[in-house]
């Protein structure tokens, strides 16, 4: 083999996916590859192309575009692209550009073929990008039961790395090659608390905030660090870092203990840990080409929710990733959409509300969503595009399994597409002047998390609700009021009061009578208490903390929301296992002798829970 052969195979043994085929393939691909040089600023591939390569960035970095001229990555070395082309009749969609002077490898078309034909871990890799590759790692379904069991900590290999905030991008730099690390936390020097992190930088901080902006390398890394930090606490399952760093598209994740760093999660620690490990599959939403294909994903999504309720995960686990997957489905729809329609004439975001908001969707589900419009929205001009997009993703929804929901509470309807200072004011009114109605839109309206677009518009909206809702004794007393409508299902002497309404005659919905009127008194306690959370266990975990339960209750009403929310879970499991349709009612003498049991304690704590709720939450009562 030549020297420069060997050089290739020394390079390629070093990055995934080749780390996974054999020397010998290594060997021959070395053989293979041919070798391109592209000066900065020179454009490798244009929208449309014929793709018959796959690229490998040996040195140098280049910049992906969306057809519509937005970046969408920035690659360096070690990284992939042409994969997509040569996956989909050999066009290229994302037009490529050297950023830097760089050189790549080019694996021709007969070689990639038979390497994706061939080897599983080569396939896998190549079918998603690099923003998207947690996805994949989320997207099988064996060895769930390791992922969700195992600790965060299990990612950890060493200490964090830090540098003060005094410090310059240089000293930044130089720390981060002599400790061989990729990010590298921003400490505050001058704060009280010991360890208090203010940031981080990682190697592309590094590339597209200093070198490509031609900033000095004594510039302080206070100047380019990533502030918004999103962090894991230590006590977290991989499963949660795995979401969080979906979620908000991180590839690096601090991870501290009482506030202080113990390590950095990576991505790269992450896939290799799915490389035991999987869970469901995302990645073929975002591998979508229309919403047809969309809606034949449906049947993936329940399998993934029969395997995990087979795997003994906990409704939290369950819930979290059903949640996960229907926000997939909106982003992937969303995306359709814009490509139909062309860019939105003024920004916007679209918000998911009610369970999927919480993290506990299930696959017995309507869809409630919304749009908050930018304050220049103009109806006249704007209108049309949004009415089409929003009708867009809402039939996309229901196709998908996520039926249209009946009261109206969808994006499609005009009355729930409001610009950001019609948002404002609409919540303020709930608040400050409630009403029959308005305390019905509160309890699905008051669980928002924004899915794209201005994702911190939604959260601005969020802050809102819990600076004015706190403050209002008499809305919370109104919301408590609102939340007794839905009583438990036991009689006097605690037996099942069934349902007669007629398909499910002489049964029970869990939803109705169980988790939703959980939900509705955890909310309102979580409002009084300014918690920041929306998902119902991490509500309670801060009611708790806030001591506004009588003693031992808190544990309680946990314990009574699980067992209820597992029955429900494991009945529309066995439902799609069965072949039948699954719904949220049970008939109590299908249930085991120890369900029986403990439904009725369950229903009995809520029972309690309500009666304290309606205690607290009096009219002109001082919380």
């Amino acid at each position: 083999m030549e020297a420069e052969q060997q050089e290739i195979l020394s390079f390629m043994r070093q990055w995934a996916p080749f780390t996974a085929l054999p020397e010998e393939v290594l060997e021959r691909i070395a053989t293979e590859v041919e070798v391109a040089y592209y000066r900065a600023g020179t454009i490798i591939l244009q929208y449309g192309d014929a793709v018959h390569d796959l690229y490998l960035v040996r040195s140098g970095a280049v910049e992906l575009y969306r057809r519509n001229g937005e970046l969408h990555n920035r690659l360096s070395e070690g990284s992939l692209f042409g994969q997509m082309g040569l996956l989909m009749n050999n066009k290229n969609r994302l037009p490529a550009t050297a950023l830097e002077d760089t050189l790549v490898y080019c694996l021709p078309e007969p070689l990639f073929n038979e390497l994706y034909e061939r080897f599983e871990a080569f396939s896998d890799f190549v079918e998603v990008g690099e923003s998207t590759r947690l996805r994949h790692a989320v997207s099988r379904h064996q060895g769930a039961n390791e992922l969700m069991t195992s600790g965060i900590r299990e990612l950890i290999s060493r200490d964090p790395v830090s540098i003060g905030r005094s410090a310059s991008v240089f000293d930044a730099a130089r720390k981060m090659t002599e400790e061989g690390v990729s990010s590298i936390l921003v400490l505050n020097e001058e704060s009280d608390a010991e360890q208090e992190v203010a940031g981080i930088i990682t190697d592309r901080d590094l590339r597209t905030r200093v070198l490509a902006e031609e900033l000095p390398s004594s510039t302080s890394v206070a100047e380019v660090m990533s502030t918004d930090l999103v962090a894991a606490e230590s006590d977290q399952y991989v499963f949660e870092a795995m979401l969080t760093m979906l979620r908000y598209n991180l590839h690096h994740l601090p991870v501290l203990h009482r506030g202080r760093p113990v390590g950095v999660v990576a991505l790269s620690d992450v896939m290799r840990h799915e490389s035991r490990n999987s869970l469901f599959v995302v990645r073929h939403i975002f591998r979508a080409h229309d919403a047809d294909e969309l809606a034949t994903i449906a049947d993936d999504a329940r399998a993934c929710f029969v395997r995990m309720v087979n795997e003994d995960a906990n409704s939290h686990m369950i819930g979290s990733a059903m949640a996960v997957i229907g926000r997939s489905f909106k982003q992937r729809l969303l995306e359709l959409a814009e490509e139909k329609l062309g860019p939105p004439p003024v920004p916007y975001c679209f918000l998911a509300l009610g369970s999927m908001a919480r993290d506990e969707q299930l696959v017995v589900t309507d869809q409630d969503n919304a749009i908050i419009l930018d304050n220049g929205y103009d109806h006249e001009r704007h209108n049309d595009y949004f009415a089409a997009l929003a009708e867009f993703v809402c039939d996309g929804l229901a196709a998908c399994g996520y039926s249209y929901c009946t009261g109206g509470i969808m994006a499609s309807n005009p009355e729930w597409r409001k610009t950001r200072r019609e948002w404002e004011q609409c919540f303020t009114d709930w608040i400050e002047k409630p009403s029959a109605r308005s305390l019905l839109n509160s309890s699905i309206f008051f669980d928002l998390d924004g899915v794209y677009g201005h994702l911190e518009w939604a959260e601005q909206l969020n802050r809102l609700i819990l600076r004015k809702a706190r403050r209002s004794p008499r809305f919370l007393a109104s919301m408590a009021r609102n939340a007794l409508l839905r009583t438990p299902p036991l009689g006097f002497f605690k037996e099942f009061v069934m349902e007669q309404d007629g398909k499910h005659n002489n049964s029970i919905n869990l939803k109705r009578r169980g988790t939703a009127p959980l939900a509705d008194l955890v909310r309102v306690h979580a409002l009084a208490t300014g918690s920041k959370a929306r998902n119902s266990f991490e509500r309670l975990t801060d009611v708790i903390d806030a001591d506004i339960l009588p003693r031992g209750r808190g544990p309680d009403l946990r314990d009574a929301m699980e067992f209820i929310a597992m029955v429900r879970i494991r009945h529309q499991a066995m439902d799609l296992e069965a072949g039948r349709d699954p719904d949220n009612s049970i008939e109590p003498e299908n249930l085991s002798d120890f369900e029986r049991r403990n439904l009725k304690d369950a229903f009995q704590i809520l029972s309690q829970a309500q009666k304290f709720l309606k205690f607290r939450y009096q009219p002109g009562r001082a919380s």
